[in-house]
């Protein structure tokens, strides 16, 4: 397990929070309150894994319920959670926005005065290995370097709690343990949403979804056992 630097750690809680998207039940009656540092989040295909993290920062609305992050109502402060919450997708394609990375990562920073915007940019470029792609097309970028540029426009804002849609999926194993790596030393609460098991074992705690449900939770081994367990 690695323990990571992490500061400011608070409550998520969910309380009786179901999910319909098209009529259908995606998350069914979760009632649940998390305060580790580091949070995997695993289970099969469609088992409500990545419904769970969007209700985190207020992309997806419970249909009853509530979630509250630090504090804060994911619906009726969302503005707020948005502040707090930095959400990382698993394609970097629905995440890059600009034509170049420089360009990305201070729109991430907009309303800043322009030199700290300047100075944070090529910071977080030197940083994430991206110094000298700043000014390329985005579009030219490998898959690795899209996914670190996805993660760094994120961290850029200084959120306290990341959540990480399925970050290594796309990637080959070496990009893989890199973008884990980063996550795991930040100093943000995270939750990240992955099928590396490996990468699950390495947080501090862990939930497994089925059927829309948390059906364990605790320490990552036990948790991945039940889940093996569940698949054999």
């Amino acid at each position: 397990m690695t323990t990571s630097p992490q500061i400011g750690i608070a409550p998520i809680r969910l309380d009786r929070v179901s999910v319909q998207i098209d009529g259908r039940r995606v998350l069914h009656d979760i009632s649940a309150e998390v305060t580790a540092a580091t949070i995997a989040v695993i289970g099969a295909n469609g088992s409500g894994k990545s419904t769970f993290a969007r209700v985190l920062n207020g992309l997806i609305a419970p249909h009853s319920g509530s979630v509250s992050v630090h504090g804060l109502d994911t619906v009726r402060e969302r503005a707020a959670v948005r502040r707090l919450v930095g959400f990382v997708f698993t394609n970097p394609d629905a995440q890059i926005l600009m034509p170049t990375p420089a360009e990305d990562l201070a729109l991430s920073v907009r309303g800043l005065p322009r030199e700290e915007v300047a100075e944070r940019v090529r910071q977080t470029l030197r940083a994430h290995g991206l110094e000298a792609h700043a000014e390329v097309p985005a579009s030219s970028l490998s898959g690795g370097q899209k996914q670190m540029l996805a993660l760094a426009s994120v961290l850029i804002a200084a959120p306290r709690i990341i959540v990480a849609d399925e970050p290594t999926t796309l990637l080959d194993l070496r990009n893989a343990r890199r973008i884990g790596d980063l996550l795991l030393s930040q100093q943000a609460q995270l939750v990240v949403v992955t099928h590396d098991l490996d990468l699950a074992a390495r947080c501090d705690t862990a939930l497994l979804f089925e059927d829309g449900r948390i059906v364990a939770s605790g320490p990552p081994p036990a948790v991945i056992a039940a889940y093996r367990q569940a698949c054999a």
